[in-house]
């Protein structure tokens, strides 16, 4: 007796424990009732039940919880195509929340994942519309507001359609796909190598025509200096000449004696100096007669 006192007190506590569910603050639950959704008994619609403590019938009722928090849907980038049928990879989020739990359920079958696929459809759609009535220019110019704004208000449709509240679409980046800025960066490289190549050849062109001028310069500029001291040179001979010239007048045979002096000094002024000439000759003219006057 006492031990069957024992199991069904453990057992009423088991079931008191089962019958009670929470729903915590930013959730919100819905019960089944054998695979059926509970409905209120007066209005007929699927009953939510709000963040507190609620009872259920145990082993006969399920609790689904879903989440009532502004979410975000942030997935990997999609290709849009402009008015000029140009790609672009766009990345953007959109955050949302549930404010309709039994349209939300009913349509996605409270599962996120359907519900997230089922939202970036709608959102996605919008951004299309927008981008192919656009161009490059004026989407990367400045429009992008616009566009966020249009998606925002084309996916206020899922409202009525998912129970799902779009609080904010935001385009994160806008590219090109990669194949097509392989391509662009290919022949904007290649531009800026022939401009760089034109800048080369016109300096290079450039720096051989200042080299010819300066060497052009400096040649003129040789020739000058080298006339002038020709010039300088002549006069300095025509002086030397005149000032010969004058000395000779005065006195010539002195002056001739003084010369031939200096020329028997350079001419013996090495013991290995050798002179082959006539005995008689007028170089030693000097040397033999003595008498000079």
């Amino acid at each position: 007796m006492k031990n069957f006192l024992i199991i069904l007190v453990v057992a009423l506590a088991v079931l008191s424990v089962s019958s009670v569910f929470i729903i915590y603050e930013g959730q919100r639950g819905i019960v089944f009732q054998f695979s059926k959704i509970k409905r209120d008994g007066d209005t007929g619609e699927m009953k939510v039940y709000k963040p507190g403590l609620h009872f259920k019938i145990p082993m006969i009722e399920k609790v689904i919880k879903m989440d009532a928090r502004i979410q975000t849907l942030d997935e990997s980038p999609d290709r849009f195509v402009t008015s000029e049928k140009k790609d672009l990879m766009v990345d953007s989020f959109v955050k949302w929340r549930i404010i309709d739990f039994s349209t939300y359920y009913l349509r996605t079958s409270g599962s996120i994942d359907n519900a997230r696929a089922l939202l970036k459809q709608k959102v996605n759609n919008g951004l299309r519309t927008e981008f192919g009535t656009r161009t490059i220019k004026e989407i990367v110019s400045g429009d992008r507001a616009n566009i966020m704004a249009k998606a925002l208000e084309s996916a206020s449709s899922s409202r009525g359609d998912l129970g799902i509240e779009v609080v904010d679409v935001r385009i994160k980046a806008i590219n090109l796909p990669v194949e097509v800025s392989t391509s662009i960066y290919a022949r904007m490289r290649a531009e800026r190598t022939a401009v760089a190549k034109e800048h080369r050849s016109k300096g290079a062109e450039q720096s051989e025509i200042i080299r010819a001028t300066i060497d052009a310069k400096v040649t003129v500029m040789l020739a000058k200096a080298q006339k002038e001291a020709y010039e300088v040179r002549g006069e300095g001979d025509a002086v030397a000449a005149k000032v010969y010239a004058d000395s000779y007048k005065k006195d010539a045979e002195f002056y001739s004696f003084y010369r031939s002096l200096e020329a028997y000094e350079k001419s013996f002024n090495s013991k290995s100096d050798i002179m082959v000439i006539k005995p008689d000759s007028d170089f030693f003219r000097y040397l033999k007669d003595i008498k000079v006057k």
